[in-house]
């Protein structure tokens, strides 16, 4: 398994509720749901053969720029995006009511 840092091209594919990346025929995703001015981060998948190389840390980083730059408050439903945002206070700023109650 590679661990190191693979940096990926993340993209918006709106057709499909989900930013994601394609490496080596796999595809790393967050699922998302935009509802008015909230944007729900419902589920994070990584295959088994792109983990270890920091995707799902890039794909909430994607999913945040996203937010910040459509004046989006966020909602992490699934645990990879509650832990990503309970350890960065800088992301505090994007969380709805509910989302600062999802990484208390």
């Amino acid at each position: 398994m590679n661990t190191a840092t693979t940096p990926a091209v993340i993209v918006d594919n709106p057709a499909e509720n989900r930013f994601e990346t394609v490496i080596d025929g796999h595809v790393a995703k967050v699922d998302y749901k935009i509802d008015g001015t909230t944007i729900t981060l419902e589920h994070t998948t990584v295959p088994e053969a792109l983990q270890g190389r920091g995707l799902a840390g890039q794909l909430m980083k994607a999913a945040m720029d996203f937010a910040r730059q459509r004046g989006l408050s966020i909602v992490p439903v699934c645990e990879i995006a509650v832990g990503f945002m309970k350890k960065r206070p800088e992301t505090h700023d994007l969380l709805t009511t509910e989302g600062l109650k999802a990484i208390a």
